[in-house]
């Protein structure tokens, strides 16, 4: 992949790397974003962020939190594909949300990013609800991907709080393990309060996505409503391929 920018910061290396019209954002060498506005399935975890949106029918997720913007791949794909009224993307790192503003696209009314710790920024929140809340708040340690904040019963209620009565919580998971211990599947006081769970994931990637919805779902809807859109279908070349698994229901 060729050089596209690059920049030295605070000791931290970012580049913003291309291939063709894909955009691969690099931070300290760890893989954070990629976009393809031509090629909008990647094969890896964004897929799988994207995908639990399709548990719901057009129009009824109109607001939506992304937890951990990065290059705004996901933000992208959700603009695209599902029209909301509002995405909030909040991010830590201002570098990142320069990129994702300059050469991910992530810019327009619908959309507002916000610099900010997001953990501190869910916990002091005060406005209207959140349809869909996805949960992607990772850093680094030895340069591997580690989740920025563990999803026990605190943080869990912390984001129910935010979510509206119909909504959706869509959290990443470095593994399949870290899910099975997080409080939405592992504590029943939490798990009670969604009616829907799954476990999802893609064989590029060691993550486990989870999906928590407060309504009854299926794999096979998912499957149905995925399949409906060409871009996504599942059964062309090129679609959104991914495994699923039903934790409770």
């Amino acid at each position: 992949m060729s050089l596209v920018w690059q920049k030295q910061a605070d000791g931290v290396d970012y580049q913003v790397r291309s291939a063709g019209r894909t955009l691969r954002l690099y931070t300290n060498g760890v893989f954070h974003s990629q976009y393809n506005p031509t090629r909008p399935v990647t094969g890896s975890v964004w897929d799988l962020l994207l995908a639990p949106a399709f548990f719901y029918q057009p129009g009824e997720l109109q607001r939506i939190l992304v937890l951990g913007v990065g290059g705004g791949a996901v933000i992208q794909n959700l603009r695209r594909f599902v029209h909301p009224q509002q995405i909030v993307g909040v991010e830590l790192n201002p570098v990142h949300l320069s990129v994702a503003e300059r050469y991910f696209g992530v810019q327009g009314d619908d959309v507002q990013l916000v610099e900010a710790d997001a953990i501190e920024w869910v916990r002091q929140y005060q406005g209207p609800a959140f349809d869909m809340i996805i949960d992607d708040l990772f850093g680094e340690v030895d340069g591997e991907p580690q989740r920025a904040i563990y999803a026990d019963g605190k943080w869990a209620g912390s984001l129910l709080a935010l979510l509206s009565g119909d909504g959706v919580i869509v959290s990443n998971f470095a593994s399949g393990i870290e899910l099975e211990v997080s409080a939405y599947v592992s504590q029943a006081s939490c798990r009670n309060r969604f009616v829907s769970g799954f476990n999802l994931t893609t064989s590029q990637n060691y993550n486990s996505v989870g999906a928590f919805l407060r309504r009854a779902a299926s794999t096979r809807q998912l499957r149905e409503r995925l399949a409906g859109v060409a871009e996504l279908n599942p059964r062309r070349r090129n679609g959104l391929v991914y495994r699923i698994r039903t934790l409770f229901e």
